[in-house]
């Protein structure tokens, strides 16, 4: 898949385009993909999809900026798994937020992206100040000739419409079933094992420190994962274990949330390597102990607690 961050103001080849911030590529995320692909193919062009950095929110109103369901780098990954041709990332900044609805389908989607078919959702808003709506578009496409529009309707699980918002509210509230109903998958976090404090390996418990490339996690407590590593990487496909992630209040005081991985029966250095962790069922929210002592009884136990869903759960991510 190739990664565009500028575009060309004289591009090479007509593509069939998506728009969206792609947040947590959801099921309707992958019905859009889906669609795009095939569109793609008929018209033999490139797939594609725009996307934008940061989430607009976060340029535009931090303090109410939702949390990310996945990096930029988790999202990239999520998209080259779909199949799709290309990404084309625009900075999401005060010049690009002041090109009105005219201007972004004149010069972006015709002249720098040379858009021959577009796919964008039902509710999709677009220009300065949110102006332009798929009517507008329609009827732009319809009088330019340039490109054709298609509009995606809402996409439903059992009566439910998935959103990143929805599967928001399921991590926050726990319910990781829900929200693989609507991701179509697990939840994960995906980063690179980095240098710890150790403690965990002192108290017999050693765990993968996963850098975090999320500020504000979207879901926090103890958690009965599966991990999964690079095709290039030289350990197992897919291990076991439990994860903390949290602020550590029994021994850090810092408030900074961490990922905390004791993969079961794994005794490799794997300092570097890039881990997706697979979030299937929640223990327990994080507490703080009076002692290292009351903390090491309540791992033991998490540890026990998780094998035990291993040994009575057949349906595993693969």
């Amino acid at each position: 898949m190739q990664v565009c961050r500028k575009a060309s103001p004289r591009p090479e080849a007509p593509i069939a385009l998506t728009i969206g911030n792609f947040d947590g590529v959801h099921l309707g995320h992958q019905a859009m993909l889906a669609h795009v692909k095939q569109a793609a193919a008929q018209l033999n062009i490139a797939s594609c999809v725009m996307t934008f950095e940061p989430h607009p929110r976060e340029f535009l109103a931090p303090p109410r900026a939702p949390t990310r369901l996945t990096s930029l780098r988790e999202k990239l990954e999520l998209l080259a798994e779909s199949g799709i041709d290309r990404v084309q990332i625009y900075r999401f900044n005060h010049d690009f937020a002041r090109i009105d609805a005219e201007l972004f389908m004149t010069r972006i989607l015709q002249q720098e992206l040379a858009v021959r078919w577009l796919l964008v959702g039902d509710d999709f808003r677009f220009g300065a100040r949110r102006t332009g709506d798929v009517e507008m578009l329609t009827t732009f496409s319809q009088k330019s000739g340039s490109f054709e529009v298609e509009i995606m309707p809402s996409f439903s699980v059992n009566g439910l419409r998935v959103s990143s918002t929805a599967i928001r509210d399921a991590l926050t509230g726990g319910d990781l079933n829900l929200a693989k109903q609507l991701l179509g998958r697990p939840y994960s976090i995906s980063g690179r094992v980095v240098d710890g404090d150790k403690l965990g390996k002192q108290i017999g418990f050693p765990t993968a420190n996963i850098q975090l490339n999320h500020n504000r996690p979207p879901l926090m407590g103890i958690y009965v994962v599966e991990i999964s590593s690079d095709i290039s990487s030289s350990l197992p496909a897919t291990m076991r274990g439990v994860a903390s992630l949290g602020i550590r209040p029994t021994t850090h005081t810092t408030g900074k949330p961490v990922l905390e991985v004791h993969l079961f029966d794994f005794y490799q250095e794997i300092y570097g390597h890039h881990l997706r962790v697979h979030f299937l069922h929640k223990l327990r929210d994080e507490e703080k102990y009076p002692d290292l002592e009351t903390l090491t009884r309540q791992i033991e136990q998490d540890v026990t607690d998780a094998k035990n869903y291993f040994m009575t759960q057949t349906d595993l991510v693969s």
